[in-house]
Formats: structure tokens, sequence, C-alpha cells
């Protein structure tokens, strides 16, 4: 087993399981911030919500040790904890509310909301082969082998592509040339973190809706939650870069059903999906989405199947967008909270787990209710 997976195993083991799930009762109506650059949102303090603002300053300190560069916790809706740190970070300028940064994996609950969204306006059905967005030929396998491949397949690291193979020699194993994406086993036969079929649904949105994954993005989601933002291709990859409140804006999003005010922007019915299980191999994970409280879970590059869940240190029905270098966006609907975390490395691993489940020990320090 590789020394890495090895270590995150011991820790998660560690950290031991709960399988109860609560059922989410949201204890107020949801704020949504109005939209417009500058526009005011509305706080909320935690002492007004019986949080221990004693254990503030311990979470700060945390934040700053793991090379953090923004935190933000929402409670309905409205900030009640948002801190930027600078003082160990090698930046010329200010960490601020507006500054740009990478979302990392955690961009990919992006875009599968907005295959959601495609999804529910008939433009795209999950079912449907790849190949019918794609066109025959996107990857190196036999006519048949590529059909069985659809779109629910990409959402769900199913595909069955050998998540290992470099057969196009690019030397990167996210690569999407199709010389480099080769048959490992039929589609749903077992899970693997791979980002080359993940990446092929921007081409999937494209073709389905008409319009380039941008314009999609920023009519149907963007600028109807108010978000800034925008992806930027880097090598096969496209990152998502936006300030931390676009972030927490998206966050807001997905707490909400899909919803902002009185609107849904993401069908309900999606929403419920990405904070399903959708296969039987890693329970830990969704539409592009992680899920907590579940009975076992699975790590990118791995085939173990390790018996805990991913934050024994959060609630049961927090589900979860991660990225590489602790790039968070953690839903709780029964609390109505969201948090996000921006910044550095804090750790060395591919998806943060360890470093979500230490953020969660100092916040359960401050949420004390």
């Amino acid at each position: 087993m590789n020394v890495r997976i090895l270590v995150m195993a011991i820790l998660l083991l560690a950290c031991g399981s709960n399988d109860t799930v609560p059922v989410p009762t949201p204890s107020t109506k949801p704020y949504f911030p109005p939209n417009g650059t500058g526009a005011l949102w509305g706080t909320v303090t935690p002492a007004s919500l019986g949080w221990n603002e004693a254990a503030i300053p311990d979470l700060k300190t945390f934040l700053l040790n793991t090379n953090s560069r923004a935190l933000i916790v929402l409670k309905d809706g409205r900030i009640v904890i948002e801190l930027y740190l600078n003082t160990q970070i090698n930046s010329t300028a200010a960490f601020t509310e507006t500054s740009t940064w990478y979302w990392a994996s955690a961009g990919k609950t992006l875009t599968s909301s907005l295959v959601g969204i495609a999804s529910g306006q008939g433009k795209i059905s999950l079912d449907a082969k790849t190949s019918d967005y794609l066109g025959a030929g996107w990857t190196k396998l036999t006519t048949t082998q590529e059909n069985k491949i659809t779109v629910r397949n990409q959402l769900t690291m199913t595909t069955g592509l050998d998540d290992y193979s470099d057969a196009g020699s690019t030397g990167n194993k996210d690569c999407t040339d199709p010389a480099c994406l080769i048959y490992k086993a039929d589609p749903g036969a077992r899970w693997a973190y791979h980002n080359a079929p993940y990446t092929l649904l921007d081409g999937v949105i494209a073709a389905g809706t008409g319009q380039p994954l941008t314009s999609f993005f920023n009519t149907q989601l963007r600028d109807r939650i108010g978000m800034d933002g925008a992806y930027l291709k880097i090598d096969y990859n496209n990152v998502f870069f936006s300030s931390p409140r676009s972030m927490a804006r998206f966050g807001l999003l997905l707490l909400n059903e899909g919803k902002w005010n009185d609107v849904f922007i993401i069908p309900s019915t999606y929403v419920t999906l990405m904070k399903t299980t959708s296969q039987n191999f890693n329970l830990s994970y969704g539409y592009l989405t992680w899920l907590n409280g579940k009975t076992s879970s699975m790590a990118p590059g791995s085939q173990t199947v390790f018996p805990v869940e991913i934050c024994a240190n959060a609630p049961k029905d927090m589900f979860a967008a991660m990225g590489k270098n602790g790039q968070l966006i953690n839903m709780v609907p029964s609390k109505g909270l969201v948090v996000i975390r921006m910044g550095d490395v804090p750790d060395n691993f591919l998806v943060p787990f360890n470093f979500q489940n230490d953020l969660w020990a100092k916040l359960n320090a401050v949420i004390t209710n």
C-alpha cells in the first residue's frame, strides 16, 4: 500500500466512526446576501448564538499554523466568523474578502451542479452515453466498451477507465487525450478518483447546452447568486478561481437544496443526488461530492475500503466539496452551517481528510451548542 494512504488509514481509524445520521432540522429561515459588488452581507455574532468566543483565538492560531488564507462560517446564511490570514503566507498582498484563490477539486462539485442544472432543463441526460455528447472515439476503448460509459458514470467516478494510465506518454495522469483513456473495468464495476473523465464533463456541458462551460456557468449560476470567479485552463484541467465569499455563496446554495431566495437554481432532486451515496464501493461519495456519516470510505489513488467516515469530528449529515491543499466547502443541513476554507498546503494529502477533521475539532470548541 502507498505510504501516504497507509498513514491516512491509520489516522482515520483512530478517529472512529458513527453510523447515525440525524435528520436535518434547520433552525430558522435562511438569509441570502444581496447580489452586487460591495453589497453588505448580513452578520450575526458568535455570542448571540451561544457560541464560545473564547475559543476563536485558538482556531485562528490553528489556521495560521496550517497555511490558511481564509475561513468563513455561515449560520443560516449570515456570517458568524470571517478570518483572513497573512502572517505565514509568502504573499506581497494581503488576502481579503475580494482576493482570488483556486478551488482545486472542490470545483468538481461546482461542475456537478452545472450538469444538474442542464439536466433539469432537459439538455443533458444522466443516463445517456458520454459519446452522445463527446462523439465516438473520445477514449481508446472499443466502440462497445465506450458506449457503456454514461454521464452518470463520470459524475460518480465509476467510468471503469484506468486511473493510473498514461498510455499517451504525456507524463500526466490527468490526460484527457483518447490515447490516455484505456479500459480497466466495465463502467460501474469499480470506484476510482479519476480527474480525466470528470474534466471531460466540461465538453458534455458545452455539447448539451450549446454554450461553452464559462458562458453556461455565468448565466445559469454565477450571476444569479452573485458569485464572482472564472475557470482557467491549467494543463488538462479547468480550475475554478474565486473570492472566499463566492465560495460561501455556492455553499449556501447547496445548503438550501439548490434554492436562492425563492428561486431554484439547481433542481432540488439533483441536490438530493449530490447528498446521497452514488455507488456501492465508496459509500462516502455522491455526485462529485463527499459525504460524512457513512460506515466506510475510500481515498484517491487507492482501492482500499476504510471502515470509517471521512470526518469523525464533523456532524454526521455534513456533505462537502474538497480540494487539494485544503480547499473546503462544508455544508451541515442539521445546523444550518456552511464552512469554507481557502489556503496553501496544510498536509500532504490529495484530498484533505485529516486537515478537515482537525479543523472541525477546533470549530467544535467554538460551536458549543
